[in-house]
């Protein structure tokens, strides 16, 4: 197995877990605490999660076609659901309360 090989299945093995980690918030509506405090909602987190995820599994599979269309547009799908992720679903902290 070429070095190439190792990425792309590393790749794709990150991926897979962080869209599972990001489907696993969504449907419980919870998020473990550290996850929890650099997002508004379990709902954001999951999204991000899932986007990002999904992204990079897409990516890995553009990248192990052969067909050079089908890359260059499975890559812009990819880039279009994490520029999704990083506008709407961004990590922004909950607002805490002010103290008056």
């Amino acid at each position: 197995m070429s070095t190439s090989d190792w990425t792309m299945l590393a790749g794709g093995v990150a991926g897979s877990a962080l869209a599972v980690f990001g489907l696993v918030i969504l449907v419980t509506g919870r998020a473990p605490e550290p996850t929890a405090r650099a997002f508004r909602s379990a709902r954001d987190a999951g999204f991000y999660h899932f986007f990002f995820g999904t992204a990079l599994g897409l990516v890995v599979i553009g990248t192990g076609i052969d067909n050079g269309i089908v890359t260059v547009t499975v890559t812009v799908l990819a880039v279009i659901m994490a520029s999704v992720a990083l506008v709407r679903f961004r990590p922004r902290g909950r607002q805490r309360p002010v103290n008056r």
